[in-house]
């Protein structure tokens, strides 16, 4: 536990993002006031807006007005991507990238939460990308 990291994520309404979650496919763990969401091996707690200010001691940025993180989330092909994505927008969550492929070796789309925060799905063909 003495070198465990863990991403805290505040959100508007605790029991929406829940559901979002669960919808998009990532394991959902409520732990008392909070909630973990795991996928693969990245856990990430969500914490009521009041609960995370009162954690950093200052205000918590507008994720509608810009970025201060983006998480990545790796899928193990095109199709995987093309799903998660899909997912998200099924419960609720915005398409900001339609799927694409990238530099002729990633796959990738983007999708917002209900929290405005971003997530980037993408699948990277190992086999294709460039030597150094």
């Amino acid at each position: 536990m003495a070198n465990d990291f863990w991403i805290n994520l505040p959100v508007k309404d605790l029991n929406q993002s829940k559901e979002f979650f669960r919808e998009v496919g990532f394991t959902v763990n409520p732990q008392g006031e909070s909630v973990q969401i795991s996928i693969g091996n990245t856990n990430v707690m969500l914490f009521p807006e009041s609960t995370f200010k009162e954690f950093a001691g200052n205000e918590i940025a507008d994720p509608k007005q810009a970025s201060e993180v983006l998480f990545s989330v790796g899928a193990g092909s095109r199709e995987e991507v093309d799903e998660l994505v899909q997912k998200a927008a099924n419960a609720g969550g915005t398409i900001y990238s339609e799927p694409r492929e990238s530099y002729g070796w990633m796959y990738g789309a983007g999708f917002i939460d209900l929290d405005g925060h971003r997530w980037n799905v993408l699948f990277m063909d190992m086999t294709k990308m460039p030597k150094q």
